[in-house]
């Protein structure tokens, strides 16, 4: 079973840059966005095969999450229940008959951290949502965790350290989600090897591949050993991110 998360930074921009053929391309059985910055009607993108689920910020133009799947869900939920963070469109959780499919657009703690006190809160409750589920079934959450987790993880941790997704606190944070029982699919697989999923549209950082890894496939502890396969599809282009996957038996 494949999966995959793209944040594609406006998916109607996205979508005049190859979307639509790099997602038949990818032929996955779950594809979740994130960033789509769309309000409901703004665009019919439809592929056969396939149910979409949306989520919107109330804000226009920002944010915003959606799954597309060939399979159907027990039941969609939307947000994490808790209303200071719920209407930024930024978490979708289809129920499968084995586990949770959680789709999450992370807030980035923004220029001068002015959002990091608010990141710290968010973090502490979605880990305790995350942790519901996984007393229930087994979690898969993927989508942009807005955080580099090690020095490995971007190209130049040194001139990073107190820039956002790059912090201690932010970092520590992800730490203490995968103590709480989670695996970083592609580390897990990959425990040395040095790929991006986000490169800044500034300074040519792609071309030079002076990247960032903050896309993510975690999977609770009970999924890990169904790991398959991690990707990192950075031949694909149309966003700053590049789309990462996740195949489990």
């Amino acid at each position: 079973m494949k999966f995959i998360s793209w944040n594609v930074n406006g998916l109607r921009a996205c979508q005049g840059k190859g979307f639509g053929e790099s997602f038949l391309s990818l032929d996955a059985d779950f594809v979740c966005l994130q960033e789509t910055k769309m309000q409901e009607g703004q665009l019919d993108l439809e592929f056969p095969g396939y149910t979409s689920y949306w989520n919107y910020a109330q804000k226009k133009g920002y944010s915003g999450t959606a799954i597309y799947t060939k399979h159907t869900p027990l039941s969609v939920s939307y947000g994490i229940g808790i209303e200071e963070h719920d209407n930024e469109g930024r978490v979708i959780t289809m129920e499968m008959e084995d586990f949770f499919l959680v789709c999450v657009y992370v807030p980035n703690s923004q220029d001068g951290l002015k959002r990091l006190d608010y990141r710290m809160k968010w973090e502490d409750d979605f880990r305790g949502y995350l942790s519901s589920l996984a007393a229930k079934k087994g979690v898969i959450v993927c989508g942009d965790l807005n955080v580099a987790h090690k020095e490995i993880d971007l190209k130049n941790p040194s001139t990073n350290r107190r820039n956002a997704g790059f912090t201690d606190e932010e970092r520590e944070k992800f730490s203490v989600l995968l103590e709480s029982g989670f695996t970083d699919s592609w580390r897990y697989l990959h425990p040395d090897e040095v790929k991006y999923s986000w490169w800044s549209y500034r300074f040519h950082a792609r071309e030079k591949n002076a990247g960032w890894r903050i896309d993510y496939f975690l999977v609770s502890e009970n999924m890990r050993e169904r790991i398959v396969s991690a990707d990192i599809h950075n031949e694909i282009f149309g966003s700053d991110h590049c789309p990462v996957e996740l195949t489990i038996k």
